[in-house]
């Protein structure tokens, strides 16, 4: 595996730890991030997002199935 992939990978995995696995609607809030995350950090981006900018762009994906929802993550580290 590329050094640069696994870095992002890496990373992506390190940021996951901060967003809850459970209840259902919080495993397809994370699969979203990781997929934006993945992208966010990549060499073909043209803007370069934050970790929150991307929790927030996820939630807003997720929450197109889930209004009412109330994800959980972990604000502290999501801060700018």
């Amino acid at each position: 595996m590329p050094q640069k992939l696994k870095k992002m990978r890496e990373t992506v995995l390190t940021e996951l730890q901060h967003i809850p696995q459970w209840p259902e609607p919080q495993r397809e809030l994370r699969m979203v991030y990781w997929s934006l995350r993945m992208h966010s950090l990549g060499r073909k981006v043209e803007m370069k997002k934050t970790a929150k900018e991307v929790l927030e762009e996820s939630i807003t994906s997720v929450k197109r199935d889930h209004p009412d929802y109330n994800f959980q993550y972990d604000e502290q580290f999501f801060s700018d």
